[in-house]
C-alpha cells in the first residue's frame, strides 16, 4: 500500500488484551539516593519487588548520569519503531555506541500490538530488556503488573523535573503518585490541509480553519465544487481520536478520575459525536470510510482536511508533488483541546543479572532523553523543553506548528487496564455511530454501561486509580 509506513507509526491501532489475575498492593518503599561518594547508590525495585541496591553510582548520583565507570556491558533496548521512525532511532543508537566504549546498545523492534504482549511475558520469564519505550497510555497497566520499575529516584538523580518538559507531559509518566516513565516525545493530532484541493475550490490560506465557523464555511465551499472535504473515519485512527479531541473541547472527560465509571456518554460526548455525524449527513464526508481511506484520499487530492497524528509528517514529505500543510486542530467546541500520546523511556523489572546493568541503563536513558532534538527527525515533538525552544527545532516548521498545541493536549487517563476498556466499548460506539448504525446518544450510553462493568472488574483487580 502506498504510504503504508504510517500504519506502523499510528501508535496503538492493535492493542494487546490486558493480562488477568489479581495484583497485590505494589511496594511503596522509596529508593534511597546516596551522596556523591564512592558508594553512592540507587535503590530500585528488582525481580520480585524487593529493593535493588545499585552500588558504585557516584557517576550517576553526582554526575547526573553522564558517566559510566563499570565493566563493558551490552544493553537490550526494545521499541515498536517499525516504520519511518526506525532509521532516526538507529542513527541515535549508532552515535551513542560510538561515544561510549563500555556500553553497547542493541535495539529489538516489534510491532506495537505484539510489543505489548511480548514485553510482560519476557519480563516475567526473566528475559526482558534493560530499557524500553512505552506509550503514556500503557504505563499504568504496566506499572500495576510490575512490568516496569518506578523511576522517581532516577529522575531525581538526573535532576529531571516538570520544568524540563511541560507539567502535563511530565505528569503523564506518573501512576498512583510514582513515576514510571521519562518522556521522550509527545505526538498530538494536527489538521492536515491539502492546498491543491483547497485551491481548486477557490480557497487560499486566508480560509484555513481555526474555529467551527471557518471549518464549516470551507467545507460548504468545497462541497459546492463537488469535493467532500473532511472524511470522517469510523476507526480509532482517526475518527476515534477526533472524537476524544472534540469531547475535551466540549468540556467532557473519558472516565472519572478514580477509574470507576465512564463519562464519555455525557452531553459533551453526545455533542462531539453528533458533530462528526453531521459532517457525513451534510455530505462533507463520504459514508463508510474504510481504514486509512481518509489518508489515501488526502494523498490523492480527493480530501482537503485530515485529522491525523504528527507521525504523518514524514509520510507526506516523501510524496512528490503533494501540496500540503498542517495546522493546530480547529476549536470546534468552546475551548482548545487535542488528543495526544507520548513515548516514554522505561526500565523493565530486572533479574539479578540485569540489576548489574542498571547503572549503564540509566546512563543510556539519560543520554537518549537529552538527545530528543535528533529524535524529532522521526516526525515527533521532542519532550525536552530546551529541544523544543531551540532554533533547530523551530526550523522544523510542521513539527513546530503541531508543538504549539502543547498547552492544550490531553492524554488518556492513568488508569490500569483503561486502554482495553476504551477499545472494547467507546471505540465500538464511535464506529457504530459514524457508520450510521446507531444514534450518538444511544451508542455512547450503551458503551458506557458496558465500560462501567469492565471498570468494576478492573477495580477489583487493580484498585482505584486515585
Amino acid at each position: 500500500m502506498s504510504g503504508g509506513a504510517w500504519a506502523e507509526g499510528q501508535m496503538q491501532r492493535a492493542r494487546a488484551p490486558e493480562r488477568q489475575g489479581d495484583i497485590g498492593r505494589l511496594p511503596r518503599r522509596r529508593a534511597l539516593l546516596a551522596g556523591a561518594g564512592a558508594t553512592a547508590g540507587l535503590l530500585l525495585l528488582g525481580c520480585r519487588g524487593e529493593p535493588v541496591d545499585v552500588r558504585d553510582q557516584a557517576a550517576i548520583a553526582a554526575g547526573g548520569g553522564r558517566g559510566y565507570a563499570g565493566p563493558r556491558v551490552e544493553l537490550a533496548f526494545w521499541t515498536g519503531f517499525t516504520g519511518g521512525d526506525r532509521p532516526p532511532m538507529e542513527r541515535l543508537l549508532e552515535r551513542f555506541n560510538r561515544e561510549h566504549d563500555t556500553i553497547a546498545v542493541r535495539m529489538s523492534v516489534t510491532r506495537w500490538g505484539d510489543f505489548y504482549q511480548k514485553l510482560p511475558a519476557a519480563v516475567d520469564s526473566g528475559n526482558g530488556p534493560d530499557v524500553a519505550v512505552m506509550h503514556a497510555d500503557q504505563l499504568a497497566t504496566a506499572a500495576a503488573h510490575r512490568t516496569v520499575l518506578p523511576l522517581d529516584e532516577v529522575a531525581e538523580a538526573l535532576g529531571l523535573r516538570a520544568v524540563h518538559f511541560t507539567r502535563t507531559l511530565w505528569e503523564s509518566g506518573v501512576f498512583r503518585g510514582r513515576r514510571y516513565g521519562i518522556p521522550l516525545d509527545v505526538h498530538p493530532l494536527g489538521l492536515y490541509v491539502n492546498r491543491a484541493v483547497l485551491a481548486g475550490a477557490g480557497l487560499d490560506d486566508a480560509a484555513l480553519p481555526r474555529a467551527r465557523r471557518d471549518y464549516l464555511a470551507a467545507l460548504e465551499q468545497l462541497k459546492a465544487r463537488g469535493v467532500q472535504g473532511a472524511w470522517v473515519s469510523p476507526g480509532l485512527f482517526t475518527g476515534g481520536l477526533m472524537f476524544q479531541s472534540l469531547l475535551w473541547q466540549h468540556g467532557g472527560a473519558l472516565f472519572s478520575e478514580d477509574g470507576a465509571r465512564a463519562t464519555f456518554d455525557g452531553e459533551a460526548g453526545v455533542e462531539a459525536l453528533s458533530f462528526m455525524i453531521e459532517l457525513i449527513r451534510r455530505g462533507y464526508s463520504p459514508r463508510d470510510v474504510g481504514q486509512d481511506a481518509d489518508s489515501i484520499a488526502f494523498m490523492n487530492n480527493r480530501n482537503a482536511f485530515l485529522w491525523n497524528g504528527i507521525w504523518m509528517i514524514n509520510t507526506f514529505k516523501a510524496i512528490p508533488g503533494l501540496r500540503w500543510g498542517v495546522l493546530p486542530v480547529p476549536v470546534l467546541g468552546d475551548r482548545p483541546a487535542v488528543w495526544a500520546n507520548a513515548h516514554h523511556l522505561v526500565i523493565p523489572r530486572q533479574t539479578r543479572a540485569g540489576q548489574r546493568r542498571l547503572p549503564a541503563a540509566v546512563v543510556f536513558l539519560d543520554w537518549l532523553s537529552r538527545h530528543s532534538l535528533e529524535w524529532a527527525e522521526a516526525g515527533m515533538v521532542p519532550a525536552r523543553r530546551e529541544a523544543r525552544e531551540s532554533a533547530a527545532f523551530q526550523r522544523m516548521t510542521e513539527q513546530a506548528t503541531v508543538e504549539s498545541q502543547l498547552p492544550h493536549v490531553h492524554f488518556p487517563p492513568a488508569i490500569a487496564g483503561i486502554d482495553a476498556v476504551r477499545a472494547s466499548t467507546l471505540d465500538l460506539a464511535v464506529n457504530e455511530a459514524v457508520l450510521l448504525r446507531a444514534a450518538p446518544r444511544e451508542a455512547l450510553r450503551r458503551a458506557a454501561r458496558e465500560a462501567d462493568a469492565l471498570l468494576a472488574s478492573n477495580l477489583r483487580k487493580f484498585g482505584r486509580a486515585s
